[in-house]
Formats: structure tokens, sequence, C-alpha cells
């Protein structure tokens, strides 16, 4: 590149008797030349379960005749600019960054029933019907297109962890039909995970495993071939997935091994609780919030998933968020199908406190000429509205991607001759972060309303 001839060079120095002192930055010592990096672009999907408070409408859709809830999980009654009730209040500093929108929903989870279709929030199979077993998510669709740009293809969180099992999942993300990927929900574990994978082994050691695995592998591959010819049909597709599993650990296994040479990042643990339980609600979702932050901060990931509370979750400390929160004497479950007063909505609240939380962070740091929720576009929202459990209409919210082309700040309602399918959302997130689909499940196209025009 030439250089011009009035651009002056930043260590330019004025000299003087005995002293050299440095210019002042100044616009000719910039060059309109120099393109900087590109920013990463990122997408996060999370989850709450057992719907949300909307009683003002039939099935989640807003009644126009009437004044609008002040609990209500929609912010506002009309379609248009956002205003913002008691129950959303926690989005209101954050209104340029945020949508909500109503009228959408999977076509494919509407035979599995209110607590069975967070199954397949994010990935819109049909598993009632044509899709017996879960598809690919859309995380795992960017990840498999961009993933290997950064250390880990995705990051998967719940706070229950694993995969759970049909109708009771407790993992949004999954690689493709019947494979669920286990979520992580134990802090510690996802840390060490995380930031300190080779847990102080001397990495020359920890290569020589990797080659011995991939060795192993190999040899597994080899000696399978041409016995899918002796097999009958029902055996050769049992084969054929257990060799893909195998060819899918061996890529795996290359990954890691390529990375361990790029140092791992140094990252401010100052205020991470990292032995935090469920037991502290607040705590323990911020952390992971805060965990789910650093990994996208870092760029170990650029794709993240999180189910904060599966539609299971009857049993275990999950269910009992209520009753340490809120004082509830039932178990959280029960507020989807009682809608108690005073406590349905302060529980709507409570949940988009730490989900703003979490946007806060992203908008807080600063990155190029804006922050992090600009370059990150993260969904928000559960798999059926209010009581109906008719999961039509979920509760969702769209926020963050302001530099990946969405315009934000307002309701919009996808009802009568309007009505998409949520899957045409996941089109266009999925253009914003350069993975360009043609469809995803049930979508007709993209959705152009919280696009930019240009």
């Amino acid at each position: 590149m030439t250089r011009k001839p009035w651009l002056l060079d930043r260590r330019q120095m004025l000299r003087g008797t005995g002293a050299a002192l440095a210019l002042p930055m100044l616009e000719c010592m910039s060059s309109k030349d120099i393109v900087p990096p590109p920013r990463p672009k990122r997408l996060v999907v999370t989850y709450m379960s057992y719907g949300a408070n909307m009683p003002n409408g039939k099935s989640g859709i807003t009644n126009l005749n009437a004044p609008h809830h002040d609990w209500s999980w929609w912010p506002c009654r009309d379609a248009g600019p956002l205003t913002f009730n008691q129950s959303s209040a926690p989005f209101a500093p954050l209104k340029d960054h945020v949508s909500y929108l109503q009228g959408l929903d999977h076509l494919g989870g509407q035979k599995l029933g209110g607590h069975s279709s967070g199954d397949v929030f994010a990935t819109g199979a049909d598993m009632a019907g044509a899709e017996k077993t879960n598809n690919t998510s859309i995380d795992q669709i960017a990840a498999g297109v961009h993933g290997h740009k950064t250390r880990y293809g995705s990051l998967v969180l719940g706070s229950e962890g694993g995969t759970g099992s049909y109708g009771h999942s407790k993992t949004l993300s999954h690689r493709g039909p019947g494979r669920p990927i286990p979520a992580m929900h134990k802090p510690r574990e996802i840390f060490d995970r995380m930031f300190r994978p080779y847990a102080g082994r001397d990495l020359d050691e920890v290569r020589s495993e990797l080659a011995c695995r991939r060795s192993v592998l190999d040899q597994v591959l080899e000696q399978s071939k041409g016995l899918d010819k002796r097999l009958g049909k029902a055996d050769q597709a049992k084969l054929a997935e257990y060799l893909q599993s195998i060819r899918d650990a061996e890529k795996r296994i290359e990954r890691t091994d390529r990375w361990t040479h790029t140092p791992m990042p140094e990252v401010d643990t100052d205020g991470l609780n990292l032995e935090v339980s469920p037991k502290q609600p607040q705590d323990y979702i911020r952390c992971m919030y805060d965990l789910m932050y650093l990994a996208l901060q870092t760029d170990l990931t650029r794709y993240a998933t999180f189910m904060t509370e599966s539609e299971d979750s009857v049993s275990n400390e999950v269910g009992n968020y209520s009753n340490y929160v809120l004082g509830y004497s039932g178990n959280t479950h029960d507020i989807s199908h009682k809608r108690p007063e005073g406590i349905s909505g302060r529980w709507d609240q409570w949940r988009n406190q730490q989900h703003a939380y979490f946007l806060e962070r992203l908008r807080s740091t600063k990155e190029g000429a804006g922050n992090m929720l600009d370059h990150t576009v993260v969904l928000w929202g559960s798999a059926h509205p209010h009581q109906a459990h008719n999961t039509q209409n979920y509760p969702i919210q769209l926020a963050g991607g302001n530099a990946l082309g969405f315009e934000h700040g307002r309701l919009h309602r996808f009802v009568g001759d309007r009505k998409v399918p949520l899957a045409n959302l996941f089109v266009s997130m999925l253009e914003a972060v350069d993975v360009p689909v043609e469809r995803f499940a049930d979508s007709t196209g993209p959705m152009t309303e919280l696009r930019k025009r240009r």
C-alpha cells in the first residue's frame, strides 16, 4: 500500500534541545485504508419453562378491546413502539436492543403438548409426526459452518444438566436426529472445562494421549469396512449411525489437538462464585450467564444455548425456585396451571431480571464502535403461553444484533393474515451470523420485519 504524503506516523516526535515530545493523536495519523478485523458474530438461545403470564388474551394473544394487564409478560397492548409494564420493566433500559414477537410458534411442537414442546424449541422438529427424534438445533447449524474458528464449536448449558428424555428434554442443543448434546450445569465443571481444559497437565502428554485415541478410532473404522454388506437394512442404519459417531469423535480429537497450540485466554473471575448451587437461584442463574458471557467475550465460542429451567423440573431444586425467590408454597410448575394472582407476574418479572442482567453485561462491554450485544443476537422465550398449554403463540423476545442488521424497540404481532412460523425468525438469525440457509424446519422465508432496511 502506497503511503499518503500527509499521513503521519503515530510515533512521530517533536525534537527540541535535549528533549523529544510525542505528538497528540491527530486525524492524519489514521488511514482509512486500514480496515479493522471483523467482529465475531454470535448467536444465543435461552429458554424459560412453563410459559408466561398472559391474563388478558386468549392463548397468549392480547385482547385489543381490554386495557393491558400490568403483569402480563407482553410489555404493551398494541403493536408498535415498546412501552413497559411491571413484568417487563427490567428490559426498559434496553428498549433499543429488544423486540417482542407475538403469534409465533413451531408447527412441529403443537402435537407434543405444553410441557413437551420445549424439546423442539431450538429445532422446530416434528417429533410427534414425521420426525420421531429431534433434529439439528439452530446453534448447531451455525456451529457446523463457523464453529471451527473458535476453540469450542458451541456451549450448551442447562440448570439441570444432561439430555433428559423424549418429551422431557434437559437440553436445547441437538447435533441431528436422535443426537442431543448434554447440557452442563455445574459452574465449577463448566469453568474448568472451558478455561482449564488441560488441568495443569503437560501439553505434550495431552497431545500424545489424543494421538493414541485417534489411532484406536482409525482401527475401528478400518475394521468396519465391508461389514455392512452382511447386515440387514435395519442393522445397516444402526451401524452407519455408530460409525458416524466415531467419525465425529475423531474430528473432535483433531480439533482439540489443533487448539493445544493456542494459549488459553486470561479471564477475570472477580465476583464469580463457582460453588453456588440452585438453592440460591439468582446467584446460580447469574453465574451461569456470567460463564456464557466469559466464553463469548474471550471468543472461546460464538454459539451458546441455556435452558434456565426444563419443562420437567418438578423433582429437583430448580422446581423449587419460586419457593426460594417468592416464598410460593407450591412447586414452580403449579404456577403455569393455577396462575395465582400476585405470584405469576412477579415470577415472570424475576426471570426477566436475570435475563436482562445478561443482556446488560453484553451491552456494557465495548466492542469496536459498539458493544458485544450489537454483535450478538439473543433469543429468549418459552414453548407455550399462559394456562392454555396449547403450544401456540410462544412468548418470544429477540435482543441484540444491532450491528448485524436488526432493528429493535417494537412489539410485532404475527396473527391472522400476518401469521408466519417461528422458524422464519431462525432463518433471519442464521443469515445475520453469516450462515445462509434456504429454510429451517417449517420456515417459509426470512423474517424481514426486524431487519434494517438498506
